[in-house]
C-alpha cells in the first residue's frame, strides 16, 4: 500500500485534536508528514574560532573573563557585552535586549554562543546563549508547525518512519543515484528530520530538490511526448510571392529578429505538424506585424484564422490596424466580436464564420462560446497570452481540426519560468526595437518634486504638441479606492492645467462606450493629459504619447512598471518616465532603481522573479509556477537546467519505457499527468 493512501491517525499518538491540527498543515496521509520538511536549519555545532570565517554564524564554547557591561537606549530596548576565552582567544560577545542573563554570566561560568562571527573586530553579535556546554545540540530543523508543539511533531515522524520505513519507495533509479552521487530517499527522510551533520543537511537538499525538478520536468518532457504524435496538423500551403510583397508595402523595415521569428513560423506551418509556439516580445518590439504576416500566410493558403485579445480596447485597437494593413486584399473579410456586439450583428458574424466568409475574426472571449463555429480555421493567435486562463485558450484551439496555435506575450518571461511553465512549447524571442525607437528616460522623484514635474510636462511635452499619462495609485483591496484616487488626482491636474490642456479620466467602473470614447479622444488628441488606472496597461497604442508620470510607484510590481511604461516611446521622438513615490523601505527603493537602470525587459523580468518569487510573478490564477517542497527556480536553476536534459534523455529513451527500473518514475507521472495535462495540452 502507498504511504500515500494511509492517514496520518494510523500513528500512534495522533488523536483527533492533533489530527485537526494537522489537517490544517494539509498533512493527510503518512507520506505528507514524512515529507513535511524543515524550512530551514539552526545550526548547534561547535566551530574551532580559528577557522571561523567572517559573518559566518558560528557556536562556541567559552569562560566568562570580563563583568557584563548594559548600555540603555530607546524605550525598553538595552546593549549588553562580555568577553569570553575561547580557544585561547579572547572574544567579545554583544547581546541585545536580554539583561535578565546579567546575574547569571558571572566570572567563570562557562557558557555556549552562538551568533554571527565579526572576524575582524572579534565580536559575536549573539542570537542564542546558554549555561553550560552545548551537550550535543548539532543540527536542529526548523518547522512552520503553527498550533503543532516541536516536541510532538518529531516524536510522531519517528514513531511514523520507524513504523513505515521499510514500505518507503525510492522513485529514482540507482543509476541516476549512482550518477549524481545521491543518498537514498530513505536516508532523505531520515536525515532531514534528524540529521547528525551539515552534511547530511546538505545531501538531503541535493537530492530532494534533484528529485522535485526532475519529476516536474518528466511531466513536461513525457506529456510532449505523449501529444507528438497526436500533434497532426494540416500543411499550410501559400503564395511566398505575396508575403514578400506584403513585407515590402510596410513602411518600415523588419528588424533581424523579426525576420527570425517569421521564419520560424513559415517551418512550422509548412511542416504538417500543429504549431505550438510561445511568442516572447519585450513591449513595443513589433510582434503585432509578426501576427499580422503570420495571418496573412495562412488565409492566403484558404484556412481561416483567429486573434483573441483579453480587452475590448486592445481588440479594437487591433482590428483598426489589421484592417489598414490587410487593405491591399478586399478578398479578405475582417470582423470584430465582442460581449458588446448584440442581436442581428452578432447572429450575422456567427453565420459568416460558419460559412467560411470571414478570414479573420479578432476578438475578446466571446469568440470562444459555444455558439461560435468556423467552418476551417487554420490559425489561433493569442495576444497578452498569460491574462487567459489555460482552458480559455485550450477551447479556442479545439474549434477547428488542424489549428495551429501562436502565443504571444509582451511579458518577458525569465528563462527560469520559460523552462517551467512553457517547457512543452517552441519559444521564439523578439529582442530588438524597431529602428529609430529611442530607450524611456526613467527618473525616480517623490511627491516634493510633483510641481517641478508638471513644469517639465508643460515645457517638454504639452508645448511641444504631445500628450502624457497619468497612472494613479493601485489599491490591491479596493477597486472603489482605485477609482477614487484617479478621480481625485483627476481635478487635480484638471485645475492645474485649465486652459492649457485637456485632460481625460479612464478607470475600471466605467462602462465599455465611456472607456472608448475617452481612448479615442486621446488617440486622435482632443484630450491631451490621460489620468488612468493600470486600464491601460496592455496593448494600447499612441505614439503621441511620450511621458507617463506613475503615482506611488511603490505599489507595483516591476514587470508591471515596465509595462505601463512600454505605453509611451512608441515613435522617434524622446520619452520619460517619471516614477513618484515617498517610500523609505530600501528592498522598495532597490526595485524602483532597477527600472531607472534598465529599459530591458528580461533583465527586469529576472530581477522582479528574485524580488517576488516565482509563485507571485505570474499572478495567482497562472498555472505555471509550481510550489516545491525544497527546490527554487531561481536558487536552483542549474539543478534545474540539469533536470530537464534529464528528463528529455529519459522519455526520448525506450528504456525509461519499459526497464522496471523506471517504473516509480512512470507511475508518479501517470498519477500525476491526468489532473494536469490540460496543462500543458
Amino acid at each position: 500500500m502507498s504511504l500515500a493512501s494511509i492517514p496520518v491517525e494510523k500513528i500512534k499518538g495522533v488523536g483527533p485534536s492533533l489530527l485537526e491540527k494537522l489537517h490544517q498543515l494539509k498533512i493527510v496521509s503518512v507520506k505528507d508528514l514524512l515529507e513535511y520538511f524543515p524550512y530551514r536549519y539552526e545550526n548547534f555545532e561547535l566551530i574551532d574560532i580559528h577557522r571561523a570565517m567572517h559573518e559566518e554564524k558560528i557556536t562556541v564554547e567559552g569562560k566568562v573573563i570580563t563583568a557584563c557591561q548594559v548600555q540603555y537606549y530607546g524605550k525598553m530596548k538595552a546593549r549588553m557585552t562580555f568577553n569570553v576565552l575561547v580557544n585561547h582567544e579572547v572574544v567579545k560577545v554583544v547581546v541585545f535586549n536580554r539583561t535578565f542573563l546579567k546575574n547569571q554570566l558571572k566570572l567563570d561560568t562557562l557558557i555556549t554562543v552562538t551568533g554571527k562571527w565579526d572576524l575582524g573586530r572579534k565580536v559575536i553579535t549573539a542570537t542564542d546563549i546558554k549555561m553550560g556546554t552545548a551537550d550535543g545540540r548539532g543540527i536542529e530543523p526548523v518547522y512552520s508547525l503553527k498550533e503543532v508543539p516541536l516536541k510532538t511533531f518529531k516524536k510522531i515522524v519517528k514513531e511514523a518512519y520507524d513504523q513505515y520505513a521499510m514500505q518507503l519507495r525510492d522513485d529514482l533509479p540507482l543509476q541516476l543515484r549512482q550518477q549524481y552521487r545521491l543518498i537514498s530517499y530513505e536516508d532523505a527522510i531520515l536525515f532531514s528530520h534528524f540529521p547528525e551533520n551539515k552534511e547530511q543537511v546538505r545531501q538531503v537538499q541535493r537530492r530532494v530538490k534533484y528529485e522535485e525538478l526532475l519529476k516536474f520536468q518528466l511531466k513536461i518532457q513525457y506529456l510532449r511526448y505523449q501529444t507528438k504524435s497526436e500533434r497532426q496538423g494540416a500543411e499550410k500551403i501559400f503564395d511566398e510571392h505575396q508575403v514578400i510583397e506584403f513585407m515590402n508595402r510596410l513602411p518600415f523595415t523588419l528588424t533581424d529578429a523579426q525576420k527570425k521569428v517569421l521564419e520560424d513560423i513559415k517551418q512550422d506551418l509548412r511542416s504538417g505538424s500543429r504549431m505550438n509556439r510561445l511568442l516572447q516580445g519585450d513591449v513595443g518590439s513589433g510582434k503585432t506585424v509578426v501576427a499580422a504576416i503570420s495571418l496573412l500566410m495562412v488565409m492566403l493558403s484558404g484556412y481561416q484564422t483567429a486573434l483573441m485579445v483579453p480587452t475590448e480596447i486592445l481588440g479594437q485597437q487591433h482590428y483598426k490596424s489589421l484592417l489598414e494593413l490587410f487593405k491591399p486584399y478586399p478578398a479578405f473579410k475582417i470582423e470584430f466580436l465582442s460581449s458588446s456586439v448584440k442581436g442581428k450583428r452578432r447572429r450575422e458574424i456567427l453565420e459568416q464564420l460558419a460559412s467560411g466568409e470571414i478570414h479573420l475574426i479578432i476578438g475578446t472571449h466571446a469568440i470562444i462560446q459555444q455558439d461560435v463555429i468556423f467552418k476551417q480555421l487554420g490559425l489561433v493567435i493569442t495576444d497578452e497570452q498569460h491574462r487567459f486562463g489555460v482552458n480559455q485558450r485550450k477551447m479556442l484551439r479545439e474549434k477547428g481540426d488542424f489549428v495551429d496555435v501562436l502565443m504571444m506575450t509582451a511579458t518577458p518571461i525569465p528563462r527560469t519560468l520559460a523552462i517551467s511553465a512553457f517547457g512543452d512549447m517552441d519559444v521564439s524571442i523578439i529582442n530588438q526595437l524597431p529602428q529609430g525607437r529611442k530607450p524611456v528616460e526613467t527618473f525616480l522623484i517623490d511627491s516634493s518634486k510633483l510641481d517641478r514635474a508638471l513644469g517639465f510636462i508643460q515645457d517638454t511635452i504639452l508645448d511641444q504638441g504631445q500628450q502624457a499619462y497619468v497612472i494613479t495609485p493601485l489599491i490591491e483591496e479596493s477597486e472603489a479606492m482605485d477609482v477614487q484616487n484617479a478621480v481625485e488626482v483627476y481635478h487635480l491636474w484638471q485645475h492645474h492645467f485649465e486652459g492649457k490642456a485637456k485632460v481625460g479620466l479612464m478607470h475600471g467602473r466605467l462602462s465599455q462606450a465611456e472607456k472608448d470614447a475617452v481612448m479615442e479622444d486621446f488617440v486622435a488628441n482632443r484630450s491631451q493629459i490621460l489620468i488612468s488606472t493600470t486600464v491601460i496597461e496592455v496593448g494600447v497604442n499612441v505614439p503621441n504619447a511620450n511621458l507617463m508620470l506613475i503615482y506611488d510607484a511603490h505599489r507595483f510590481g516591476l514587470s508591471q512598471l515596465h509595462q505601463l511604461r512600454g505605453r509611451v516611446g512608441r515613435g522617434s521622438q524622446q520619452a520619460y518616465c517619471l516614477l513618484m513615490s515617498d517610500i523609505k523601505n530600501e528592498q522598495s527603493l532597490e526595485r524602483l532603481k532597477i527600472m531607472t537602470g534598465t529599459t530591458d525587459g528580461f533583465e527586469i523580468a529576472e530581477a522582479d522573479l528574485k524580488l517576488r518569487g516565482p509563485g507571485d510573478f505570474f499572478g495567482e490564477k497562472q498555472s505555471g509556477a509550481p510550489v516545491f517542497k525544497m527546490a527554487d527556480l531561481v536558487e536552483d536553476y542549474k539543478i534545474l537546467e540539469v533536470a530537464m536534459q534529464d528528463a528529455y534523455h529519459l522519455v526520448s529513451s525506450d528504456e525509461f519505457h519499459h526497464n522496471n527500473e523506471f517504473l516509480g518514475l512512470r507511475d508518479y507521472i501517470q498519477e500525476t499527468v491526468a489532473n494536469e495535462m490540460h496543462q500543458f495540452d
